[in-house]
């Protein structure tokens, strides 16, 4: 487990602990629902709260993960909406230079012409939650950090394996409240899934990486795939003989849309948030980390776009990578120039102290103090640990070395009971680790890499030399002497001996005990073996803090939250990839002194915008039919033209992405699929004058299916309600 992942994300709650949850603020459970019903019936929920927890019936039944990104099922027929660049990849994947679907899009007129969506794609669908919290606690806070760790882990896994054994679902258990708490998530798992419908990224990405974060906004941000089984129902990989699933629910599709002030809730799965991370952790992720690596992502960049020409394959194989360095590049800006503004840092320490005077406050709460001043010393020295290790980190990032890192660590853990195994390298995980493999034929590219390889190594050699890595160098041949320039020769070898850049080569590996990757000659083999006790030891130090925090944590949020509650506010666990409502209203923003945000976009901008290049270069025929006002069934009084994008006050965060906005009545009137510029900051503290989400209309979404893409079979297939 590699040790470069920015911050642990904990409990996400109110910023403000002094005022109740508003209807804008939280990402609430299904089953928290009921206890805001009254906020939810005001807000304008037409719906019964109640029915919102219950993950089988309508709509809940509907909404479903595709493992990073949210979707829903809009037809009896299996067929899922996601957002476009959450579907981007499987276009990627399936696009060369010469049949460009990236640049052209793709629909499928039939279902026998849809395709194979990208290695490791998958539907999920929640049918269940129980909660195992005893089964996994118990006992633990008696033993060791290590034990700790080592224990809760193993439950985790047994729990899991036990609910697997049931064929065709995929469980985890998922932690909320910094680990007091332990839930079970049943899940379907749809493995056939296949690419029917995505417009064209002159639609699906107008505008691109300059309007990402922006409002006003004009991107068609909507694709679809489709859930296929095996016919006799059960879960299946890619099969031409499979069937499309008959979910038990389905969304209806709205044409009638929303206007001002309507009410809007979002259900998906969000990722992770940070509203109560600890001071130490703000001050070293904004004083350095998110600055350093922001630096890193310009220079990563730039390096991709220089070796990858536009309209060369390379460049295919690596747009999607682009557009993910680029959000994040961007994102990172955002959270850095939100975190000044708010005096994030200043807010954060008021809050520490606010929690300190509320436990001397009263005797019978002395005990959290301890354990908050030991999670503090904590979280001082993770920081440490992840600043230490992030050169190295990066300098171990080539696609070829990590292949062979995964194949050797395979072969040593297959040494181990299937149970013991670590998660990713259990026979439960091998059909994505083959697939994982299989997506690098079309993700890698020689010279690209190098030159990443080139990027990083730079910026490892920059840095104190008792920070180095002696193995490391030991095995690349670097010594305090070297410099940015003799990078190229030493790393040129391993691309000139290695045959991991073979598909068939690195599959066959799979099978491989670790003596005979060991005698392995490959380049990249070799550092993987020479890296691995190196690796194993940083990970063994992270297992150990992770166990201290375990029972740390849990004793810190049941302070914070016994804390809000007195204050009038209501706990909702973080974010944490489990199914989520948030909800609010259609609403503009003014985040500034003198600026305004209306809260509707209409055809007409995407005119104004448009240049003729990308990103900016909406197709003739859509430039044709906005000019001919040609608005068919979709447009909105109050606005005069077909609504392109909307905003709206609602709480989400990465992960959202393809939410499902639904209506008063739960139809679907939109796809939740950004937010502002100077909502970035949100996932750290709440502001309800600066938050605001953007989604794509479903009015824009079936204008542009049946007017520009001719998609008129799947308007057909879907309940369409006008």
């Amino acid at each position: 487990m590699k040790a470069t992942k920015l911050l642990s994300a904990v409990l996400l709650l109110s910023s403000a602990l002094s005022a109740p949850a508003t209807a804008k603020e939280g990402m609430f459970t299904p089953e928290q629902l009921p206890d805001i019903a009254d906020q939810l019936k005001e807000a304008g929920l037409e719906l019964d709260p109640s029915d919102l927890t219950d993950l089988t019936g309508f709509p809940m039944g509907a909404v479903v993960s595709l493992g990073g990104c949210s979707a829903s099922f809009v037809s009896p027929e299996g067929l899922v909406v996601t957002n476009h660049h959450c579907a981007r990849g499987s276009v990627q994947f399936n696009s060369t230079a010469e049949n460009n679907y990236l640049e052209n899009g793709f629909l499928a007129g039939t279902k026998g012409a849809e395709l194979p969506a990208a290695p490791g794609s998958r539907i999920y669908v929640t049918t269940e939650l129980t909660d195992v919290t005893d089964r996994v606690r118990s006992g633990t806070l008696e033993m060791s950090p290590t034990q700790r760790y080592d224990a809760i882990d193993q439950r985790r896994k047994d729990i899991t394996a036990e609910c697997e054994a049931e064929a065709g679902f995929r469980c985890l258990v998922a932690s909320f409240y910094g680990g007091a708490q332990y839930t079970l998530i049943k899940r379907l798992e749809v493995r056939d899934v296949r690419l029917v419908y995505a417009p064209a990224d002159s639609i699906g990405k107008y505008g691109g990486d300059i309007d990402n974060w922006q409002w006003p906004r004009h991107t068609g941000d909507f694709a679809f795939y489709r859930a296929y089984l095996a016919p006799d129902g059960s879960a299946a990989d890619f099969d031409e003989a499979n069937v499309p699933y008959a979910p038990e629910h389905h969304l209806k599709v709205n044409a009638a849309g929303l206007d001002d002030g309507d009410f809007v809730m979002v259900a998906g799965y969000p990722g992770s948030t940070n509203r109560y991370t600890l001071l130490a952790e703000v001050e070293n992720t904004f004083g350095w980390t998110y600055p350093t690596f922001q630096g890193l992502l310009t220079d990563w960049i730039n390096t991709i776009e220089d070796t990858a020409p536009e309209g060369s394959d390379a460049r295919v194989k690596y747009e999607s990578r682009l557009a993910g360095l680029n959000n994040f590049e961007k994102n990172l800006r955002g959270q850095i120039d939100g975190a000044r503004r708010v005096g994030l840092v200043d807010r954060r320490a008021a809050r520490e102290a606010g929690l300190a005077e509320w436990i001397a406050a009263d005797e019978a709460r002395s005990d959290y103090a301890p354990a908050i001043a030991a999670l503090t010393e904590l979280s001082q020295e993770s920081a440490t640990a992840a600043r230490t290790n992030f050169w190295y980190n990066n300098a171990t990032r080539p696609a070829l070395l990590g292949a062979a890192q995964r194949l050797y660590r395979l072969s040593k853990e297959r040494e181990l009971p299937n149970a013991q195994r670590e998660s990713g390298y259990q026979e439960r995980d091998m059909t994505f680790f083959r697939q994982g493999l299989q997506a690098l034929d079309r993700r890698y590219d020689e010279s690209v890499d190098k030159a990443e390889w080139e990027l990083f190594l730079g910026g490892y050699l920059a840095q104190p030399v008792e920070e180095r890595v002696a193995v490391f160098d030991a095995a690349l041949g670097i010594t305090a002497e070297t410099k940015a320039g003799d990078i190229l020769p030493l790393i040129s070898g391993f691309y000139d001996g290695t045959t991991l850049d073979n598909g068939e080569t690195r599959l066959a590996m799979m099978d491989a005990d670790a003596a005979t990757i060991e005698a392995n000659e490959d380049p990249f083999v070799k550092l993987a073996v020479a890296l691995y006790e190196y690796e194993r030891g940083l990970e063994d130090a992270s297992e150990e803090r992770a166990g201290r925090a375990l029972a740390l944590r849990p004793a810190y949020m049941e302070a914070i939250t016994t804390w809000q509650r007195e204050e009038g506010g209501l706990p909702y666990p973080d974010a944490n990839s489990t199914l989520r409502i948030t909800f609010g209203n259609v609403m503009g923003g003014s985040p500034f002194d003198g600026l305004a945000y209306l809260p509707f976009t209409t055809l007409e901008g995407i005119t104004q915008k448009d240049t003729g290049e990308e990103p900016f270069n909406s197709p003739q025929s859509q430039l044709d039919l906005i000019a001919a006002k040609d608005y068919g069934a979709y447009s909105l009084d109050s606005i005069g033209s077909v609504p392109v994008n909307f905003m709206s006050d609602l709480d989400v965060t990465g992960g959202n992405s393809g939410s499902a906005t639904l209506n008063a009545q739960g139809e679907l009137v939109g796809l939740l699929f950004d937010g502002t510029f100077e909502s970035v900051n949100s996932d750290w503290d709440f502001d309800p004058r600066t938050t605001r989400s953007i989604h794509v209309d479903s009015r824009y979404m079936l204008w542009v299916m049946e007017k520009v893409d001719g998609a008129q079979v799947l308007i057909d297939e879907m309940d369409v309600v006008r």
